[in-house]
């Protein structure tokens, strides 16, 4: 598991490799990841957007941008949690995402919350350095 804190907002990331889903002779590797999204401020806070990074072993990278999460902007009350499964293929049986999210107070400020940087890896598969 991979955990960062920003602004008393605790994002643990938690990668899966989906051998079922995966066909590494055509190379589609394909990952899930569980986020857990802790609110330790004593604010209440509203996720509004999301942006990742996603590189491969290459270097290759793509970016995404959105509202929200999984199709929700969920409000997270101080010490509520709100946890959601997503997931992405690669080219490669190896990569790397980091991101952040944008949380608004109940006053509309947006706070930058990091999200960590997670490895992607194909179980027994040699590693590479992104």
């Amino acid at each position: 598991m991979y955990s960062k804190t920003t602004h008393d907002v605790t994002v643990t990331v938690e990668p899966n490799y989906l051998d079922t889903e995966s066909i590494p002779d055509k190379n589609v590797f394909v990952w899930s990841y569980t986020v857990s999204i802790e609110n330790h401020s004593d604010q209440t806070l509203q996720l509004r957007t999301r942006y990742w990074k996603i590189t491969d072993a290459y270097g290759r990278t793509q970016e995404v941008k959105g509202p929200g999460v999984i199709g929700e902007q969920p409000i997270l009350k101080p010490g509520q949690t709100f946890e959601y499964t997503s997931g992405t293929p690669l080219a490669t049986p190896s990569g790397i995402m980091v991101g952040s999210y944008a949380m608004e107070d109940a006053s509309g400020a947006l706070h930058t919350i990091a999200i960590p940087a997670f490895s992607l890896d194909v179980p027994g598969h040699t590693r590479a350095l992104n």
